[in-house]
């Protein structure tokens, strides 16, 4: 034991990772003998109200819970710093945030997670979980968006346990049902900033996923959470009606990153891909199909691995002609020229203020409004729809698409056509 080490604690906002409402991180410094290391507290303030000399937040609402858990996490480091001191004769940063994080104290940065013998953290078997999802990625069996959204449910978890249980060592046979509840809670009441009731759900999801894999695993007898309700009552995404969508087709835009923002919508809606997987389309996903050689677009999702496969019809063939000549076709062989998805759905907002309606276009929204002309419109099976939409299960394309009153009228015609006579009797061939 080094006795003459001293542990000194930073707290710090990194102004540069602000968020467009003025919101940024509070980073908290560690230096010994020299050396340092950064961890990252979880919580955030607003530029206005962050006081660089108390090193506290002030003013907003939330700022004496903010202020409770930076204090509570030096408190942590320094009892850690204290604990390592009676262990290690020398006692660096990075042992001291290893120590934090859950890690062996002598882990190097960027070395593998150790083999786990003993029942493992909730946060050791998310990590086993994202390194088994990454070598799916790296196979192209798994999108890196995927990979991005769990390990963001890792952060939430791991920033959850801290607040909540005092403790990022928290073994996954500690828990309970009552797990559930309280993360939900904290995601949608505590959190700073809280969620929607929607992500929440879609966070205690991953959760009951990572705990499955443990039970899988064998590291624990029964996944505790499995009957908490994530789902609840089937949100309704509505699509555009056909009529907007023909007004936005229509709609003279002068701007061009705006009219190829719509170009790239309308394609969508033609085509039913998703946003990750119209981004990459090139020349090679265009098939012909049947002894008449139509062109059809083929690709894996990179969300679930499943071909989707679509007629092109006249308004996506339109879209693709347009650029024929455009930079992304001649420099990167790309059929559209596509934003960011940020950037896409920013971009969407002014389309639809200009097109003048009165709805919130994202991405997910076109793909939506495909499943819904294909099935009540061009009156595709449902079974034919989940296939171009590249859906594992028709459950998943009934959240997609409601079968519409006009269409089980037109079918009611159709049928009372076939099978009745004018008088209502029923017609002689069908007996």
């Amino acid at each position: 034991m080094k006795s003459n080490q001293k542990l000194t604690l930073l707290l710090w906002q990194r102004k540069s990772k602000a968020t467009a409402n003025g919101y940024a991180p509070i980073y908290c410094r560690m230096s010994i003998d020299g050396k340092e290391e950064e961890l990252a507290t979880g919580s955030k303030a607003h530029l206005d109200e962050w006081d660089s000399a108390t090193k506290k937040a002030k003013g907003f609402p939330d700022s004496k819970r903010t202020n409770l858990r930076l204090n509570q996490i030096t408190t942590d480091l320094e009892r850690h710093f204290t604990l390592l001191q009676l262990e290690y004769d020398e006692v660096t940063p990075l042992m001291l945030k290893n120590v934090y994080n859950g890690l062996p104290a002598m882990q190097k940065k960027g070395a593998p997670k150790p083999e786990i013998k003993e029942t493992p953290t909730l946060l050791q078997v998310a990590d086993m979980n994202i390194n088994s999802l990454e070598k799916m990625v790296n196979k192209n069996l798994r999108s890196n968006e995927t990979l991005k959204q769990w390990k963001a449910t890792r952060k939430k978890i791991a920033a959850f346990i801290k607040e909540v249980y005092r403790d990022i060592h928290l073994r996954i046979d500690e828990i309970d049902y009552s797990f559930a509840t309280k993360f939900y809670n904290y995601l949608t009441i505590d959190r700073n900033p809280i969620l929607s009731e929607a992500s929440a759900k879609k966070q205690i999801k991953n959760t009951k996923q990572i705990l499955s894999f443990a039970e899988t695993h064998n590291y624990i007898d029964k996944n505790p959470i499995q009957k908490f309700r994530c789902g609840g009552d089937d949100t309704d995404v509505p699509p555009l009606e056909f009529h907007e969508v023909k007004t936005l087709w229509e709609k003279n835009i002068s701007i061009q990153r705006l009219a190829e923002v719509r170009d790239a919508f309308i394609f969508q809606c033609f085509t039913g891909f998703a946003f990750q997987d119209v981004y990459g389309l090139t020349g090679d996903n265009i098939i012909k199909v049947g002894l008449k050689g139509e062109l059809w677009l083929s690709k894996e999702r990179g969300k679930t691995g499943v071909s989707e496969i679509v007629p092109i019809m006249p308004i996506a063939a339109e879209i693709i002609d347009k650029y024929a000549n455009h930079p992304c076709r001649v420099n990167d062989g790309l059929l559209l020229p596509i934003n960011s998805n940020a950037r896409y759905n920013g971009y969407l907002k002014e389309l639809a203020a200009i097109a003048g309606i009165n709805r919130d276009l994202n991405t997910h929204l076109a793909r939506h409004t495909f499943a819904d002309m294909m099935l009540n419109i061009f009156e595709f099976s449902l079974e034919e729809v989940s296939k171009m939409l590249g859906h594992k299960s028709i459950r998943t394309t009934q959240r997609y698409a409601k079968v519409r009153k006009h269409k089980i009228s037109k079918t009611w015609s159709r049928v009372r056509n076939n099978v009745f006579t004018k008088s209502g009797k029923l017609r002689q061939e069908i007996i």
